[in-house]
This record gives structure tokens, sequence and C-alpha cells, in this order.
């Protein structure tokens, strides 16, 4: 019985020597360091460095960018002059941009000074165009002098009659109109072009330039428009007596205007013509006059029936 409380007592005591070294190493110090939480803290500091540099970076790369965007701005807007300054200097050669202000300058009173200047020309006396210092004034200042206004808007009008006096025919069609529309504006650049053929054939030196012959040929319009006009209300008749009128209108008006352009300063001041070359200059005048009448008729004596 002792024997076997000493074993067993024997047995106890290391186990209670184990409990006592576990609870004494729970409250004092442990035998291995808990390394986790410093592998996690080191772990954080790498990323944190790593990540570092790169978010550093950026502001990098945007002092790097900026410049670079603002040389390819700086670049793009050189070459954008450069090739508005060609554009400009090419079509200045044909047709000067620069001075189409000029020929918009009208108001009211021009524009109606100048409808009854193209329907009734016969009692205008002073067909001289105005000039201040070396340059021509502005068309609401002169009624002689050419615009482009009263040729755009006729146009334009022009188109919008024909379609009228098509659909009251039953005939209209966007493809109809559209062929109107193309075959006066192609009737009107042969005439410019005829014209400026004609000029350099008889070498004339003249001031008119193809702006100018744009809007002289542009001013038959308006008597197409009274015909045309006067068709629908009144019938064929009234087309063929109003469009008489105005053809002779314009016959008249090109006469009195291109005679100053083309014919010497003496044919201007009504002396009289000599030489052949005055001659030509004076059949030139005529021939541009005489083909007004022969376009207004071929343009519209199909719309009227």
């Amino acid at each position: 019985m002792d024997y076997t409380a000493a074993q067993s007592g024997f047995r106890q005591q290391p186990s209670v020597r184990l409990r006592n070294s576990v609870m004494d190493g729970s409250d004092g110090s442990q035998l291995f360091e808990d390394t986790s939480g410093a592998g996690l803290g080191s772990q954080t500091v790498y990323r944190n460095q790593q990540a570092g540099p790169q978010a550093a970076g950026i502001p990098g790369q945007s002092l790097l960018s900026d410049p670079m965007s603002n040389l390819a701005m700086a670049y793009g807007s050189s070459l954008a002059s450069q090739g508005r300054e060609m554009v400009d200097k090419n079509l200045d050669r044909f047709i000067p941009i620069s001075k189409l202000k000029y020929y918009f300058a009208v108001d009211t009173v021009y524009v109606g000074k100048k409808l009854g200047l193209l329907v009734f020309p016969y009692m205008h006396e002073n067909w001289e165009v105005s000039y201040q210092q070396d340059t021509p004034v502005a068309p609401r200042f002169d009624v002689n002098a050419p615009d482009l206004y009263i040729p755009a808007m006729g146009f334009i009008t022009y188109i919008l009659v024909a379609g009228l006096a098509l659909g009251t025919q039953n005939r209209f069609s966007p493809e109809l109109l559209g062929v109107q529309a193309s075959s006066a504006f192609v009737w009107l650049i042969m005439e410019v072009l005829a014209v400026l053929l004609s000029l350099y054939l008889v070498t004339v030196n003249t001031d008119l330039t193809t702006i100018d012959l744009l809007a002289f040929s542009g001013y038959k319009y308006v008597g197409m428009i009274v015909g045309v006009v006067a068709g629908l209300l009144f019938g064929k008749p009234a087309y063929y007596l109003s469009l008489l009128w105005c053809c002779a209108a314009i016959f008249v008006f090109m006469i009195r205007t291109m005679r100053l352009k083309l014919l010497s300063e003496a044919a201007a001041e009504g002396r009289l013509v000599r030489g052949t070359r005055n001659q030509l200059r004076m059949y030139l005048t005529m021939s541009i006059a005489a083909a007004q009448p022969i376009f207004m008729y071929w343009l519209t004596y199909h719309l009227i029936r």
C-alpha cells in the first residue's frame, strides 16, 4: 500500500510540476517568442516600401506629361496656322475671299434702289462707280457698285419659284429641282468663264474681277423671277410680256455698266470709238449684254405651260 502510494505519489509529482510549469510559463516568460505579428508588420513595411516609389512616381509622370502635352498643343496650333495661311493664299489667287465683305455691304435702301434700276434702267443717267482714295465705296453708298447679295438671293429665289411652278403642274420632284438648280449654276459658271476667256483673248486692261463678272451675270435672276411669277399669276401671255420687258432692261443695264469697264475712256465719255481693239471691246460688251436675255429665256420657258 505504501509502495503503491509512493508510486502514485512519485507518478503524480511530475504532473504537478508540468502543470505548474505550464501555469508559470503562461504567467511568466514564454519559451518561444511569438513572431506572427512581427511577420505581418514586416510584410506591411515591405509593401509600403514597394508602393512608395510607385506612388511617388505619379507626380513625376504628371510633371513629365504636362510639358509634352503643351509641346504637342503648340506644334498642332502652329501647323493649323500654317495650313490656314496656305489655304488663304491659294484661294486669294482665284477668288479674293478677303474682299467678299465689300460685296455684301448692302442695306435695305440699296437693295430697293438696285432692284428698281434692274427693272427700270432707262431713266438712270450716272453709271459711274464712286471712289474714295482710289477705293470703290461700299454698295450701300453707291447704287452703281456691284454686289453679291442680290445675285445670291435671286438665285435661291429662282430655285424656289421654279419648284413652285413645277408643283402647280404636278411635275415636282426633288431630283428635278436639283437638276434645275445644278443646270442654272453650271450655266452661270460657264458664262463667267467665257467672259474671262474673251477678255484674255481681246487683251482688255480692266479692273473687272471674277466676282464682278459673277455679280453682273447674277442680276438676270431678278428678271427671270418677275417673268415666272407673272406667268404663274396671269398665264403665258403675261410671262412673255414681263420677260420681254426684263430682257430689254437687263440688256440696257449691261451695256451701260460694262462699257465703262471694257471700253476706253473716250468711249465712256461718249466720243466716237475708233481702232480695231476698241471695236472688239464694243462687240464684246454687246455680246455679254445680248447673252443675258438668251439665258433668261432658256432657264424659264419650260416652267410655264
